[in-house]
């Protein structure tokens, strides 16, 4: 039996001992990562653009379709009005992907309809998208079966099915009804919304194609609700690719189950937590490397120099650098690379292990 199957559907239960204290965890962090990310003096929408690329590139990337970039990237800086050095060529398919994202974070007061939905799918697949898997964007599925399978053709695993067709519509309908209605029940956690909406939409299954896609625009749009802000500083479609067989696991396993989806709630904050984490490390880089070049004259260092240093900085040689190694980043001779390593300790650039010989390593400060 699946868990539309059940006769509470979709009254979903959680265990309230177990998500509570996970749910302050994740706040906590949530609010550092907001406090952090607003003390850095970046341009605002700059950082939308690198955070939503991120968004579009990994959530085509769970699905097995590879994105160009760079492609994307040039479409996201059109609609954000930010000119590009080096701009790249856009496609419709491109242009639409972010169009949908862009309404997604940024469209934070507009009800969720039937209509909207569908305009999703529309730019998700335009027309001509692809000729192996002609999939006409822009309507709900048809009658045939909808299964997530895998397996030999003959022996098929069958992962999960979804509602009937007979009974999509009445289905779709009460789901955009609590999605607009919810967004005012301040009984419910903003961050347990998201994860409720992920699981709700995803187990309707509605289209023919793009489910996961529009089920993580979905969730984007309520983390941008929950947080009262279209500029978002995190992409957690990155941590679900990070997590994609355990996403996958923990998705067949709560739709076969009954609607106690305490264990789906602890997946989706610990994901969300992990993305959280990943952003913050990345913000304690990126100030470390300011600092580190604040109090370094580099009219003493070479080309060379900075750009082993830069590759430092920025996480290569975590164990630190030897010899070797600075030679064939540099492209400098040994002896050449010796002696620039030895500047860069009297420059207090790097410091010495306490090992020496062959097994030496410079470290940064």
């Amino acid at each position: 039996m699946w868990i539309w199957q059940r006769e509470q559907w979709p009254n979903f239960t959680w265990d309230k001992h177990q998500i509570e204290p996970r749910l302050r965890q994740v706040r906590l962090n949530q609010g550092i990562l907001v406090g952090k990310v607003s003390a850095q003096s970046q341009d605002e929408k700059q950082t939308m653009l690198d955070t939503l690329l991120a968004n579009i590139v990994h959530s085509s990337a769970i699905e097995g379709e590879k994105l160009n970039a760079f492609s994307v990237r040039s479409s996201l800086a059109n609609k954000l009005g930010l000119s590009e050095e080096r701009p790249f060529p856009t496609t419709e398919q491109t242009d639409g992907l972010a169009d949908i994202m862009l309404d997604a974070v940024e469209n934070l007061d507009e009800p969720l309809t039937l209509n909207r939905l569908l305009q999703w799918h529309e730019k998700l697949f335009p027309e001509g998208y692809t000729l192996f898997n002609p999939v006409i964007g822009g309507q709900l599925r048809g009658h045939a079966p909808m299964q997530v399978v895998s397996g030999r053709i003959d022996r098929p695993n069958v992962h999960f099915e979804a509602p009937d067709r007979a009974r999509l519509d009445q289905e779709l309908e009460r789901f955009i009804h609590w999605f607009n209605e919810s967004k005012q029940d301040y009984s419910l956690d903003p961050l347990v919304r998201a994860a409720l909406t992920h699981l709700w939409f995803v187990t309707l299954h509605p289209l023919d194609d793009g489910n996961g896609r529009i089920t993580r625009l979905l969730t984007d749009l309520a983390l941008a609700q929950a947080e009262h802000q279209s500029v978002r500083f995190y992409a957690m479609s990155v941590g679900i690719l990070a997590n994609r067989k355990s996403y996958y696991q923990i998705l067949e396993h709560t739709q076969k189950s009954d609607v106690d989806i305490t264990e789906w709630l602890l997946w989706f904050l610990d994901t969300l937590e992990h993305t959280f984490a990943s952003v913050l490390a990345d913000i304690d880089q990126t100030v470390y490397k300011t600092n580190f070049w604040r109090h370094i004259d580099q009219t003493k260092l070479n080309s060379e120099q900075v750009k082993v240093l830069n590759r430092m900085l920025d996480g290569d040689f975590a164990q630190g650098i030897n010899t070797s190694q600075y030679q064939k980043v540099a492209k400098v001779s040994r002896a050449t690379a010796t002696r620039h390593l030895t500047a860069l300790v009297e420059h207090h650039c790097l410091i010495r292990s306490d090992s020496g010989g062959r097994s030496t390593r410079y470290l940064l400060p």
